[in-house]
């Protein structure tokens, strides 16, 4: 992977919207159980999931604003029936009484994030990625296999898409993630996106980002090597000046 590219098709939508982005390196990413460390994460999680209950003020999950703000920017672009954005789903499981369980290290630490500051947060392991990573409107076709499928869903027209030269990332924004970049035991270089469509909370997608990045230094998880925003101004980054294809 050479850069991350937020398209004009994007701004276009979506012209106050910021995207933090962190890139890790030197991943330990396997799971261990006598590790203080690992420990710590997994207490992370467990207070993320009691924290995550502050954004439940209304009984109406849809009419709570870290929410409503997302069903909102879901209209705008070409969805799969029933598409909600991450942090709904979060939160759907936080009201119902299901807390978010534990997965892998980088996992735990960017749901507990996302339940912590009510922002959607995601990561994509970066060795699994070829040519550039566009969020772009797509003209549908594109090459998709779902977390969980056992089928390809091709991405549709018009879909708000993260996409690489192979195909679907992360279909319509935020909804799902694709297995082949999903990250493994075996991830060594990753990349994490926290996504903001509110203009007013700048600061909480600051601290989000930075939080995940000092989580993961101080757990040892990974060295973070870029730590940025993305925003209509500054729409890409370079990552790894071509290493990876």
């Amino acid at each position: 992977m050479k850069k991350f590219i937020a398209d004009p098709s994007f701004w276009a939508l979506f012209p106050n919207s910021e995207i933090g982005i962190l890139v890790m390196e030197d991943i330990k990413n396997e799971p261990r159980d006598n590790d203080p460390a690992f420990k710590k994460i997994k207490e992370l999680l467990e207070t993320a999931n009691l924290e995550a209950s502050k954004y439940l003020t209304d009984p109406v999950l849809s009419q709570n604003p870290v929410v409503s703000v997302w069903r909102e920017a879901f209209t705008k672009f070409k969805t799969k029936k029933g598409a909600r954005s991450s942090i709904e789903a979060l939160l759907r499981r936080i009201d119902k009484g299901n807390a978010v369980g534990s997965i892998n290290p980088l996992v735990d630490l960017y749901n507990a994030i996302s339940l912590t500051y009510g922002l959607p947060c995601g990561m994509e392991d970066l060795q699994t990625i070829k040519g550039n990573l566009r969020l772009t409107l797509t003209t549908g076709g594109d090459d998709f296999l779902a977390l969980g499928d056992t089928e390809p869903d091709p991405t549709l027209p018009g879909e708000l898409c993260y996409l690489d030269d192979l195909g679907g990332v992360c279909r319509c924004w935020n909804w799902r993630d694709g297995q082949r970049t999903m990250l493994t035991e075996n991830t060594k270089s990753a990349i994490a996106v926290i996504e903001s469509v509110d203009p007013t909370r700048h600061s909480d997608l600051m601290e989000a980002l930075n939080e995940l990045s000092a989580w993961v230094e101080e757990t040892g998880v990974a060295t973070v090597t870029v730590n940025t925003i993305v925003n209509q101004n500054n729409p890409e980054i370079e990552v790894d000046h071509g290493k990876r294809e």
